[in-house]
């Protein structure tokens, strides 16, 4: 399917899907070729209350259809989303630059987090009994209700598996969603929501947005009961400071400059091959993304020589099929700022090892998987977040030298070890300051682990997404405990001189019995 084609078939379709009145547009690029992919209608602050109220109403009804009924939309729609799989992946690749396995990623976490939630929301959110400060006197029990409206505002660069991965919980737990989509990945959006709204979810429940990141952002912020925030740590610290106004909570996965450390005990080949994709996947335009390597100087000449011919064996290119192992940045701006963090990086003195230029022979926004040595504190790339398909290898002396390394950022999302012994990895794991840190492996084995929560330390954000974590952000916890009659507590000061002897032997007892 080429960027014409998936224009005239889907776009002028799936845009309609959009909340939104006015007539305004903007032009929406194709990544591969440069060209004007669709002009994609802009939502105003009104159109986002519209929606807002839209999706109240039908939270009513969706709240008291209970988790059976949800579950069954939810399965029918993980499979659908499996049997459109194809056209799934071509509007990923044509709206993001992205490769056709790469893409598959998405569409593989996405399925994976629609099934665990539908199976899981129930017990995870059922009232259950909880020990009460005076056992049998009184009972206590913890429920939870849904918030109401979550609000989710998603990125361009994984705009499928970002988006499910915040609105699937939250409308498992009976929560409406309004969602501001990131203009480059609507379609993306809409084309998988699409398979909910056939599945049975009722389509003013999961409204989605696009326009003005400010206005329309604000906007969705304003109207939620809770926000759910992916991008930049900038742009979330403004989203929860307007959130915290209204006592609004928020979950905030933000940026990162994520290690990957290389112990000497690794099969050089190996470790190097596993390293570059988890570089340079989605050509590094992925929050978990590795960023630097910290390679011990016993292996650093044999790991970094079979890096780079890795590297350089990488096929790029747009193919729209598995033929490619690498694809293009997904705007001009993406590849104006790679290229600006490597001429400062190169004009301060690093060493371009591999790639280190725009490739517009394939593409406008092409640009060639690069390593960096020699990168320093001076050096833009250094500390900020590139992006891109830029990383920095630097030789350390021993695992004590590599985690100060791997912890001197302001970040702390993701990191990675490698290492011939499982258990010495895991003790490194347990010094790295990161909300995920990977054994083996750069950031698939947590991102893909569903059940267990992901998030970030320090300025990568705050909360979880996935696991019970995930869902239960999404509900309210209600206490409710009773006394059962059994004893009157007491009430006045003679009642309290009669029951203090039998109360601290209450205390005294639970405590010989170690109950909590």
């Amino acid at each position: 399917m080429s960027a014409s084609s998936l224009t005239d078939s889907l776009s002028a379709e799936l845009v309609r899907e959009l909340s939104f009145t006015g007539t305004a547009t903007t032009a929406v690029i194709a990544p591969f070729t440069g060209a004007v992919l669709h002009e994609l209608p802009m939502s105003s602050a009104a159109d986002v209350a519209d929606a807002a109220a839209a999706a109240r109403a039908a939270q009513v009804a969706w709240r008291a259809s209970g988790f059976t009924h949800r579950r069954a939309v939810l399965l029918k729609a993980h499979d659908l989303l499996l049997e459109r799989k194809d056209e799934l992946l071509d509007i990923l690749q044509t709206e993001s630059g992205k490769t056709r396995g790469q893409a598959f990623e998405e569409i593989f976490q996405a399925a994976t987090v629609t099934r665990y939630y539908a199976v899981s929301a129930k017990s995870v959110l059922k009232t259950r009994r909880r020990r009460a400060g005076i056992p049998v006197v009184i009972t206590t029990r913890v429920s939870y209700k849904p918030k109401g409206l979550v609000g989710v505002i998603t990125p361009w660069n994984y705009p499928i598996a970002l988006s499910i991965m915040d609105v699937v919980p939250a409308l498992a737990a009976g929560n409406a969603v309004v969602q501001k989509a990131d203009n480059q990945g609507a379609l993306s959006i809409l084309a998988s929501r699409r398979a909910f709204i056939e599945a049975g979810v009722p389509t003013s429940l999961w409204a989605v947005v696009a326009g003005d990141g400010t206005e329309i952002g604000n906007a969705v912020v304003d109207a939620a009961d809770y926000v759910c925030f992916t991008g930049s740590t900038a742009t979330g610290v403004s989203v929860g400071e307007r959130a915290m106004s209204t006592l609004t909570g928020t979950s905030l996965e933000l940026g990162g400059k994520n290690a990957l450390i290389v112990l000497d005990d690794v099969v050089p080949a190996k470790a190097a091959a596993d390293a570059v994709y988890s570089v340079f996947s989605s050509m590094g335009q992925l929050c978990v993304s590795i960023e630097r390597i910290y390679v011990d100087r016993r292996v650093s000449d044999a790991f970094t020589s079979a890096f780079v011919a890795r590297v350089e064996e990488l096929s790029q290119g747009s193919a729209l099929d598995y033929s490619t192992d690498v694809g293009s940045l997904t705007s001009a701006a993406q590849r104006d700022r790679v290229q600006k963090h490597v001429d400062d990086a190169v004009h301060k003195g690093a060493t371009i090892l591999a790639g280190g230029r725009a490739r517009p022979d394939l593409g406008p926004y092409f640009f060639e998987p690069t390593v960096l040595s020699g990168v320093t504190p001076t050096m833009d790339c250094f500390a900020h977040e590139t992006f891109g398909p830029v990383v920095a290898i630097a030789v350390v002396d021993g695992e004590t030298e590599a985690i100060a390394a791997a912890n001197a950022s302001e970040f702390g999302l993701n990191a990675s070890i490698f290492s011939g012994s499982v258990a010495r990895a895991r003790r490194v794991a347990d010094l790295i300051d990161a909300g995920s840190v990977n054994i083996n492996e750069g950031y698939r084995a947590s991102f893909s682990s569903t059940d267990a929560p992901m998030g970030g330390m320090k300025q990568s954000g705050l909360g979880r997404r996935n696991g019970p974590e995930g869902i239960l952000r999404f509900a309210e916890a209600r206490t409710v405990a009773e006394s059962t009659g059994l004893i009157t507590l007491p009430r006045t000061g003679a009642e309290f001189a009669t029951m203090t002897g039998l109360m601290i032997a209450t205390l005294k007892t639970l405590k010989a019995l170690r109950r909590r």
